[in-house]
């Protein structure tokens, strides 16, 4: 009887170990998944981070640039005005009624400045096809615009219209030479 004692005995411990090697793999396959899951929430809440961020610099961005179009409406107003004070006869330049388009050139330009416009700077400068668009070469300084044709202007840091230039071909000009 003892043998059958110590088999009867034998087989529950052997039992539990085999439930104990069950358990720990059950385990070990929860933990992973748990692990897994840790992971993927981790990446889940890193794109949520992300998307919010490039969601409120959208936003950001949308309202800073909004006028643009308005803006670009509004440049050829300004472009005449300018045309039309640079083309008033000397005699009628003191006259009120041209202070009067001055004050509201200089107003109007106030305004667009204050949303973020600034005339981009061109005359003198290096050619450069972010800030300008060359229409011709002529006689001048190898690269350098020599004549502005129409004014560019940038919103914040965007160009909403390049500044039309004339740039120098290398030839030096005849007037300079003598």
């Amino acid at each position: 009887m003892k043998q059958e004692d110590l088999n009867s005995q034998v087989e529950p411990e052997v039992a539990e170990i085999e439930d104990i090697d069950t358990l720990k793999q059950a385990l070990a396959e929860e933990k992973g998944r748990a692990e897994a899951n840790l992971a993927n929430w981790q990446r889940a809440q890193a794109d949520f981070i992300n998307y919010k961020r490039r969601s409120e610099q959208e936003m950001a961005e949308v309202s800073q640039f909004a006028n643009t179009t308005l803006m670009l409406s509004l440049l050829p107003i300004l472009d005449d005005l300018e045309r039309a004070l640079t083309s008033t006869p000397p005699q009628m330049a003191e006259l009120d009624w041209v202070d009067g388009i001055r004050l509201i050139e200089r107003k109007l330009r106030a305004s667009l400045e204050a949303q973020g416009l600034s005339q981009i700077r061109a005359l003198g400068e290096p050619f450069d096809p972010n800030f300008h668009e060359a229409v011709r070469q002529d006689k001048g300084k190898d690269g350098i615009v020599i004549e502005e044709l129409q004014k560019g202007y940038m919103l914040h840091d965007r160009v909403i219209r390049p500044t039309m230039v004339v740039v120098g071909n290398g030839e030096e000009d005849e007037e300079k030479e003598e």
